[in-house]
């Protein structure tokens, strides 16, 4: 299974004409078989996207929230209430190891300037935080932050906010290990 926070869906079809690349990592782990798309969602997604970019995964099953479908939640009772379709998934499947790849600018570029590819318009680190609290107990199998750009950032931003959701998580795996 795969939770997935970005600006972008990474589910093109090739790179700027390569076959791979940081955009395309979605759809080849689908098509691999290492994601099931019932078993993905996705938060923050907001960069433009032909329609069959955009609605690859969710045309497959998989839950997408876009940035607009995020604005004004912010507490654990509205983040648990968006992710409780992904979790009733996962426990109809047997409760399957799930990865986590947050991307840095799934944040606006107010919270992660120093990303290569900011998009305006997204989530807060608070919203993400509190999306990460709320789904500590999944049964996680690891995780990835990316796309921060040290050059980029400005007063060390991005490069803090990126410590704090990594810690949320390890944070979050501490919880869900003392409760076993």
């Amino acid at each position: 299974a795969l939770v997935h926070f970005d600006a972008h869906c990474d589910t093109w079809p090739d790179h700027a004409g390569e076959p791979s690349g940081h955009g395309t990592w979605v759809r080849e782990a689908v098509i691999e078989g290492l994601v099931d798309p019932r078993l993905s969602i996705q938060f923050g997604i907001r960069s433009p996207a032909q329609p069959s970019t955009r609605d690859y995964l969710p045309d497959l099953g998989g839950l997408v929230y876009t940035q607009r479908d995020m604005r004004g939640l912010h507490s654990p009772q509205q983040m648990l209430a968006l992710t409780q379709t992904f979790r009733d998934r996962c426990d109809a499947a047997g409760r399957p190891p799930i990865y986590l790849s947050l991307d840095i600018d799934c944040l606006d570029p107010a919270f992660a300037p120093g990303t290569g590819t900011p998009e305006p318009a997204g989530l807060s680190t608070s919203q993400v935080v509190t999306l990460l609290e709320v789904l500590h107990d999944l049964p996680w199998a690891g995780m990835d932050l990316c796309e921060v750009a040290p050059p980029y950032d400005h007063a060390e931003l991005t490069s803090n906010a990126a410590a704090t959701l990594i810690w949320t998580y390890l944070c979050g795996r501490q919880a869900a290990s003392n409760t076993r």
